[in-house]
């Protein structure tokens, strides 16, 4: 199939003025400017429309929360033990959820999503597209993404609510520390019983299993923490164990930009559209992407469905840019820098050739955050998903 007469945003370089795209099994096998030799009835004309990547939610918690639910749509917290790194996310997610299709028809085509942030260790982050099938192992991108740890208040308040440990923000981060070493210690010694025949493997424990792609520098840890102090603490940890993070919220990271491009973070942004909810919530700002891109932080954004809906992504980009963030840089927040930071890039985040499939056609001025405007045409992995904001059965 082939898409011609449009305005292709690559996210890869310049934008091609007048181009076309093919894409075969689900893969893009031609970017070109100009016009294909042919074109067949199955072919789409632009007619001078914009083509983008399709956006990517960094963070949420789609399919976990799900629509319209209480406690048994909720999979998203084992409030049982704070260190829980071995629970899978692609055991807890409803593709079937009412809100992928919301995502789909609003051009967002791949998430990542996965548990909550009430244990300081909450276990894994997948990334998916949001249509194609109704069933889970068909649907993901990556898996394991990243391990998702939490600081701050949600651990704390969720723990003393319990009458249990962790009720300090100090505890919180000693029980990451705890479980890291011993998955260190365990790994040491399930590499050394490999070489030596004289050296009994340890026994079997999920936990450190589930932790050492982190340490082998496999996955990243997804760190949610809102506060100053608490990045600190997340960027304390990494150093310490020598693992890669990303700082996901990052509420407060406008405030010390400086401190975190020094470090070499990476920050996903949000939710923007919300509510100063608690006390970690008091510096939200609308210009914190801003201020993080302008020191030379890498910067995506997310929803954090359903704190906002996921649908409401674009026009999450779009309160960034009248944040201060370019518009062009808000646009990259939602697809190639969401997709370096997530280390899905191989796969998705800018039109370029042998990447899947995903694309999102707008209006000819390419305003992706217009919420009065939806999307011409939505492709997840070379199918037609939505066209003209109907949604096509599969």
């Amino acid at each position: 199939m082939v898409i011609y007469n449009a305005r292709i945003k690559t996210m890869n370089g310049a934008d091609i003025e007048n181009g076309y795209v093919e894409f075969k099994n689900g893969k893009i096998t031609i970017v070109s400017p100009g016009k294909p030799a042919t074109t067949g009835n199955d072919d789409i004309d632009a007619k001078g429309h914009t083509l983008c990547p399709g956006f990517i939610d960094a963070h949420s918690h789609l399919g976990v929360f799900e629509n319209g639910l209480g406690f048994e749509g909720t999979d998203a917290n084992e409030i049982t033990d704070p260190a829980m790194p071995h629970l899978r996310a692609i055991d807890m997610i409803n593709p079937r959820d009412f809100s992928f299709e919301e995502a789909a028809k609003a051009g967002v085509t791949c998430v990542v999503t996965g548990v909550g942030s009430a244990n300081p260790m909450g276990g894994e982050l997948l990334v998916m597209k949001t249509a194609g099938s109704q069933r889970i192992d068909k649907m993901i991108v990556k898996s394991p993404m990243a391990l998702k740890f939490a600081l701050g208040e949600n651990p704390k308040t969720c723990y003393n609510d319990r009458d249990e440990t962790p009720t300090t923000r100090m505890a919180v981060a000693a029980i990451i520390r705890e479980q890291l070493y011993k998955a260190k210690r365990y790994m040491e010694q399930l590499d050394k019983s490999k070489k030596s025949k004289d050296t009994d493997p340890p026994e079997y424990d999920i936990k450190n299993e589930a932790l050492m792609p982190l340490l082998r520098g496999e996955i990243n840890a997804h760190i949610h923490c809102h506060r100053a102090d608490d990045i600190f603490t997340a960027i304390r940890l990494a150093k310490e164990f020598g693992f890669g993070y990303v700082i996901v919220h990052a509420t407060e990271g406008g405030i010390i930009s400086g401190e975190l491009k020094e470090e070499g973070a990476s920050c996903i942004v949000g939710p923007i559209i919300c509510e100063r909810s608690k006390p970690e919530l008091a510096n939200l700002r609308i210009d914190t992407a801003a201020k993080l891109h302008a020191a030379g932080v890498p910067v995506a954004l997310c929803t954090d469905h359903p704190v906002t809906p996921v649908q409401y992504l674009p026009l999450t980009a779009g309160l960034a840019v009248k944040g201060g963030l370019p518009e062009d840089e808000a646009l990259r927040a939602i697809t190639i820098n969401a997709a370096k930071i997530c280390k899905i890039a191989d796969r998705v985040g800018s039109i370029e050739v042998g990447k899947d499939a995903d694309f999102v056609l707008l209006e000819r001025d390419g305003k992706f955050y217009d919420f009065m405007k939806d999307p011409k045409l939505v492709v997840i992995d070379g199918k037609i998903i939505c066209r003209n904001d109907v949604l096509i059965p599969h």
